[in-house]
């Protein structure tokens, strides 16, 4: 019966995903009108006009662009347990995101329309592509192994036990409908559990006998898992433990320099990679087509998009475009309306836009995450890419990098600086110095402002590569209580406050 039911929802998202691909503006209006509708008897709702019903233009004109730190008095409001702020009712659930300017974590809310209209449809338009594209892996016959972090008390209503607060994997598993609990795995009790080297231990062993056919998680802590239980199998290959494990579901970071790391754990033709763009304000895209790594912009999932050009992002007022005005190739930072009410907020990636009919993407980066210390713009897509070159020209594979600039006094005349790469390695390449001119050929090939500024080394010289030592990465995320979950290294920073931390806790 459960099949059935599960079968029956497949084709219905299917056929939803190709309404919102060939009608997105329409689709996309008629989102942000039923968003203004609900929120009008909210506070923020009244305070800019919604029961006016704005156009799309009046809403742009009203409505501020908002950080989280300038949205911040709303969100503490919300977290205090004040209904009707910026979305009706009152929201029990958020999700603790990376560091803001204000805190050390960012609390954002997560309201039941969020999670039902926006999260848990895009799982089941997961489930229905992958289904359509990977039938031979019968997603929905086995188990699908999701690694996610924990949750406790909201900081701000640490009392009221019905207020939680986590990472966004944590929120969601929690609150699982009946269908997705039933395909997936560990139980919650395993999935939960806080301490990070008791979860691994007991998931990897809970897990070696389960009839895992799918992993869903972030790399980096997958591979973890991953290598435990190879290790209690006793074997080198997956398949030798789950012989009908056929896809990995990937998001938070890019999955280019460990794609080689997953081929060598998984040494099958039969395992296939789709990519998802699930943040903790939202589910914003996936991976619709198996040959192509660009990301379908899910457009009838609670969140309505403008989006930023380069030249807006530091401006004091900020001039956003519409979806029908994107262009193919340029870089944008994202602004986000959502059903958690999130009005014209500024979540921080960037993107490229790679398709306009259907919409895709590719994640380039972060409005705050580049390196640009000397003009040379490199976002995360092309730091991803060039280590990924590296890696193919010097047989290895990374596990986890940071980079920041390196300031270099006068010489000859001219200033010049460079860019210092932390990278560990699963095993140091042989030759370092091919790694590092490959690196930095592929940057070149890529940027052309880095490629200016590398001219003959007049602004900027050859990277520096310091291998780090394995667990370099892991100890300092536990330092900062950030193991597991979504957690990531920050890749790429203008300044060298995190890689000095890092360097500091090399030397203790």
């Amino acid at each position: 019966m459960i099949g059935t039911v599960l079968t029956w929802a497949v084709q219905r998202r299917l056929a939803s995903i190709e309404h919102f691909r060939q009608h997105p503006h329409e689709v996309q209006e008629q989102l942000r009108r039923e968003l203004l509708l609900t929120a009008r008897g909210t506070d923020w709702g009244r305070r800019y006009g919604y029961p006016d019903a704005p156009s799309a233009r009046e809403f742009a004109q009203r409505v501020p662009v908002s950080s989280y730190e300038e949205l911040f008095p709303e969100l503490e409001r919300v977290m205090r347990g004040e209904a009707d702020v910026l979305w009706p009712g009152r929201v029990e659930w958020f999700a603790k995101s990376s560091g803001t300017t204000n805190a050390r974590s960012k609390y954002i809310p997560v309201t039941r329309a969020a999670l039902h209209d926006g999260h848990y449809r895009a799982g089941r338009d997961m489930t229905a592509l992958a289904t359509l594209h990977y039938p031979e892996v019968g997603i929905l016959a086995g188990k699908t192994l999701s690694l996610g972090g924990t949750h406790g008390p909201n900081p701000l209503r640490p009392d009221d036990a019905s207020s939680r607060a986590g990472d966004v994997s944590a929120v969601i598993m929690q609150n699982l409908p009946a269908w997705a609990e039933f395909v997936r795995t560990p139980p919650l009790e395993l999935a939960l559990l806080e301490e990070w080297e008791e979860k691994i231990e007991r998931i990897a062993r809970h897990v070696l006998t389960q009839d895992v056919r799918v992993l869903a998680g972030v790399p980096t802590w997958m591979i973890v898992l991953l290598r435990r239980v190879l290790a209690l199998a006793g074997t080198d290959s997956l398949h030798d433990v789950w012989p009908r494990l056929g896809l990995f579901l990937h998001g938070a970071v890019a999955f280019g320099p460990y794609r080689e790391l997953f081929r060598q754990l998984i040494p099958s033709p039969r395992m296939h990679y789709l990519e998802v763009y699930n943040a903790s304000e939202g589910y914003l895209a996936l991976q619709d087509e198996p040959d192509s790594e660009d990301l379908l912009l899910l457009l009838d999932h609670g969140i309505y998009y403008e989006f930023l050009p380069q030249n807006q992002w530091d401006v004091s007022e900020p001039r956003a475009i519409g979806l029908a005005e994107v262009e193919l190739g340029r870089t944008y930072a994202l602004l986000i309306s959502t059903n958690a009410g999130l009005w014209r907020y500024k979540i921080g990636d960037t993107v490229r836009f790679t398709s306009l009919a259907p919409y895709r993407i590719r994640i380039s980066g972060r409005t705050k995450h580049f390196l640009n210390a000397f003009g040379e713009e490199v976002v995360v897509e092309h730091a991803d890419a060039a280590l990924a070159a590296a890696c193919r020209a010097t047989a290895t594979t990374v596990r986890d990098y940071t980079a920041a600039p390196i300031y270099f006094t006068a010489h000859d005349g001219a200033s010049r600086g460079g860019h210092q790469w932390l990278v560990e390695f699963t095993h140091p390449p042989a030759d370092a110095a091919r790694f590092t001119q490959v690196l930095d050929d592929t940057l070149r090939q890529l940027n052309s402002d880095y490629d200016a500024k590398r001219h003959r080394d007049l602004a900027l010289t050859l990277p520096t590569l310091t291998v780090a030592p394995a667990g370099t990465f892991e100890r300092w995320l536990a330092g900062r209580g950030k193991l597991g979950g979504q957690h990531k290294v920050p890749r790429l920073s203008n300044s060298r406050e995190l890689l000095d931390e890092i360097l500091l806790q090399l030397k203790k």
